[in-house]
């Protein structure tokens, strides 16, 4: 669910994702020197206040100055907590969502990054992200009028995927989001920093909408930004050992599923940090964790995470996030996902319930969502786009290249899509790509034209993820 790429990752992913048929060399090689040498970074001084209890001292809206809606200039760039220590490890800054952030490092280049993940671990920044808490005794019920979401019926500790609905009812995506039921009352919204601005003025404006409507003086929500805090995602097949490693408490993570969480402290500089969220799930398709922070021990614990070793874990950048969540079949607002996208047409129907699939659910454009649910050949709607995954011969597909049939036999070319994202991707050796092309060519196998820089490139419609995920679900009974 990641903000929109700024030029500056699009270039640098470009150039990173050139060479891939060699990385299996040079990834063997790297590893191999990466376990005989420790990056050593300064000592930090932290503050040595930490919470006493699970709960979150947030910032208030009015202490925090939003981002202009203008692109900033690298003096107006924020800073995640992690900013010196990505210097440190060689990370390569670059603007994005508003924040100065590490499109890779100097120990891995992005597909090497990328192949890590999936063997080991990484470690990913994702600070930027802004963390909101929802509290109050209407909290559910007005997260129901902006999203299509159960939030009622969502048990604690508990998360779903979701989205903010456009206010003219046409059913669009205003942003994707996650949000997490910390208790009747409590909720815990991670929204995309590129949306910062868009998403802090629909709050505002709804949440005073709602508070000022007839009938909800007992139904009051308010809404808080965790503003400085850290969010880290530690994500691969030995996320869950190193994360177990760290933990200064018993907990049991093989009973913490995809898609729950946990209050848990973590041992680091030789004492216990304050209760830390932490949830499973990611934006990879491999199993991990995503670890909410306050600012005074972002770094200490982030060190904690690190202290694993490199040869099981490393930092990772945009630039592999980009591919990993792409591999994995997974949305990028801005491209696969913006406010002329409805979840129907995105292939997000599962993130609505059947409880709240009719057309008087009760969040914005749920009249048209309902409507789309049913094919046109039961009656419905239908929808008249679908987002698909493709594979592509020769030079890979970018963002805007345009879908058309396959161009034989003396047969008219008609355009049928756009590709939304496309990159080489590390694991399969071969060109992949996302869009949305007209109903009926959106099945597995029907076979289309992609044009890159003009040129027709063969390319097959295939399911989605390219590669399969490993979300921890439980023990599979033999």
């Amino acid at each position: 669910m990641q903000s929109t790429r700024s030029s500056a990752l699009s270039r640098a992913l470009s150039t990173a994702v050139r060479s891939h048929r060699h990385t299996a060399k040079r990834y063997s090689s790297s590893i191999a020197i990466l376990s005989q040498r420790r990056q050593s970074l300064p000592q930090q001084q932290q503050p040595h206040g930490i919470l006493s209890r699970p709960v979150y001292t947030p910032i208030s809206r009015n202490q925090i100055r939003h981002a202009s809606t203008a692109a900033p200039s690298p003096d107006d760039l924020q800073k995640t907590p992690l900013y010196d220590l990505h210097l440190a490890h060689g990370g390569k800054m670059v603007p994005f969502g508003g924040f100065h952030m590490p499109v890779q490092y100097s120990s891995l280049g992005v597909a090497q990054s990328h192949l890590f993940t999936r063997s080991h671990a990484s470690l990913f920044d994702v600070s930027h992200m802004v963390q909101r808490i929802i509290t109050g005794p209407g909290a559910a019920a007005f997260l129901e009028r902006i999203t299509p979401s159960d939030c009622k019926g969502l048990e604690p500790h508990k998360s779903t995927l979701s989205a903010f609905m456009t206010l003219d009812g046409k059913g669009g995506i205003s942003d994707d989001t996650i949000i997490t039921k910390l208790a009747e009352e409590k909720f815990y919204v991670v929204t995309n920093a590129g949306c910062r601005e868009k998403d802090n003025m629909y709050i505002d404006r709804e949440m005073a909408k709602w508070n000022t409507e007839m009938g909800h003086e007992n139904l009051r929500v308010k809404e808080e930004q965790l503003d400085g805090w850290g969010l880290v995602a530690l994500q691969g097949p030995k996320a869950e050992e190193i994360l177990q490693g760290v933990l200064a408490e018993e907990v049991d993570l093989k009973k913490l599923l995809f898609g729950g969480s946990v209050f848990a402290t973590v041992k680091y500089d030789g004492k216990v940090g304050g209760p830390l969220l932490i949830s499973r799930g990611g934006y990879t398709g491999e199993d991990g964790f995503e670890i909410s922070i306050p600012p005074a021990e972002t770094v200490g614990i982030t060190e904690a995470f690190l202290a694993a070793g490199p040869e099981k874990i490393q930092l990772a950048g945009l630039g592999a996030r980009d591919s990993l969540r792409l591999e994995a079949g997974m949305c990028l607002y801005g491209h696969e996902l913006h406010d002329g996208i409805t979840p129907v047409e995105a292939g997000l129907s599962w993130i609505i319930p059947k409880e709240r699939r009719s057309e008087n659910a009760g969040y914005y454009g749920a009249d048209v969502i309902a409507k789309q649910l049913v094919p046109r050949s039961k009656g419905g709607a239908g929808v008249h786009r679908r987002r698909i995954g493709l594979l592509v011969e020769g030079a890979p597909a970018r963002d805007g290249a345009e879908i058309v049939s396959r161009s034989e036999d003396g047969k008219e070319v008609v355009s049928l899509g756009t590709v939304t994202s496309g990159c080489p991707s590390p694991s399969l050796g071969k060109n992949i790509a996302m869009g949305y092309i007209k109903d009926g060519f959106h099945k597995a196998g029907t076979e289309v034209d992609v044009l890159v820089r003009g040129r027709p490139r063969k390319a097959v419609v295939t399911k989605m993820p390219f590669v399969p995920t490993k979300y921890w679900k439980g023990i599979t009974p033999a």
